[in-house]
């Protein structure tokens, strides 16, 4: 059931993230990132759930250490005392990094996403990441500290993600990966971050808008929901491997602007650890498709949803799928 005040605190949300990424100064920067959680909060949490409200406690907790933190640097940065040195740079980007669930700051941003229905975990894994990766674009000059991170988010979204059965686990750890490249991306040319995030966000869409129709959380639950029907299993297949990144489909495009960019600068030595770290993400992602594709269950499943009727998520599968085919195509009319 959908409430009349959380559309409210959904305006407000957008309205902080707005003000965070507009603001001339940093002092106001913090204040948009303050309203932004201040007004999740209510959407995040649910009295009939209480892992929800464990989660939003979590992340309360998490993302007030990282505002106090980015307070802390900005005042210390804005006293006349002391200089703009890295070290209290570095703390900044460590608390923007935290709200945002870089690794090594990582360490609640799966334990939210496990609280969470699919609506909020669409929240945290699109609109919240928006902010932070602006704020951390205006600052983005430490770049032996920004290496670290991209390939400490790489390594450690590849392993901790190979064990997971539950589906918003998985895509936590992907988001985190995704996290790297994105930042990534925005080294040189902020242009592909955006297009980055855009299509990260189409392809998160998709298979959350998947995942929710057939109310799925769990590995055994999406093999036994998609046992009979081959074109939510065909969707499904597509959108996963688009987000891996292969070649023939929509998610394959930023990654390729985003090596290229990185090697005309050149930069050789770290996308090749890029490319190498993000394997490990790609072996779990073809191991849940292979098991999705291989793999008939006998167990007897009482959904009766009739997937062939939802003729709009379908069809928005297929041109976001398709989408760079289309793209490749037009541009070869010109």
């Amino acid at each position: 059931m959908f409430y009349k005040y959380k559309m409210m605190f959904l305006l407000l949300m957008m309205i902080g993230t707005l003000i965070s990424i507009s603001s001339y100064s940093w002092f106001g920067m913090w204040m948009g990132l303050e309203i932004n959680l201040l007004s999740i909060i209510p959407l995040l949490n649910n009295t009939k759930n209480m892992m929800a409200n464990e989660a939003t406690l979590k992340y309360f907790i998490t993302q007030v250490l990282a505002s106090t933190i980015l307070l802390f640097s900005i005042i210390t940065l804005s006293s006349n005392y002391l200089e703009w040195n890295n070290n209290i740079m570095m703390i900044l980007n460590s608390s923007i990094l935290t709200k945002m669930g870089a690794a090594p700051f990582h360490f609640w941003f799966p334990e939210v996403m496990e609280g969470l229905n699919w609506m909020n975990c669409l929240l945290m894994l699109t609109w919240q990441k928006l902010a932070p990766m602006i704020l951390v674009m205006y600052n983005i000059n430490m770049m032996v500290f920004f290496m670290i991170i991209i390939c400490l988010s790489m390594l450690i979204s590849g392993l901790m993600g190979v064990n997971q059965i539950s589906l918003r686990k998985i895509m936590a750890y992907s988001s985190i990966n995704h996290i790297a490249w994105m930042i990534s991306s925005m080294l040189f040319l902020e242009s592909i971050w955006m297009l980055y995030f855009i299509i990260y966000s189409i392809i998160s869409l998709n298979l959350i808008f998947i995942f929710k129709f057939f109310n799925i959380f769990y590995l055994k639950q999406l093999f036994l929901s998609m046992n009979k029907m081959f074109y939510m299993k065909f969707f499904f297949i597509l959108n996963m491997l688009s987000l891996g990144g292969l070649p023939p489909f929509l998610g394959f495009l930023p990654k390729w602007l985003t090596i290229q960019i990185l090697i005309s600068n050149n930069i050789f030595m770290m996308p090749l650890i890029m490319l190498i770290m993000t394997l490990f993400t790609l072996y779990f992602y073809m191991r849940v498709t292979f098991t999705t594709l291989m793999l008939s269950m006998n167990e007897v499943s009482y959904q009766t949803i009739n997937f062939y009727k939802n003729y709009i998520l379908m069809l928005f599968n297929f041109i976001t799928i398709n989408s760079l085919l289309f793209s490749t195509l037009i541009f070869n009319f010109y």
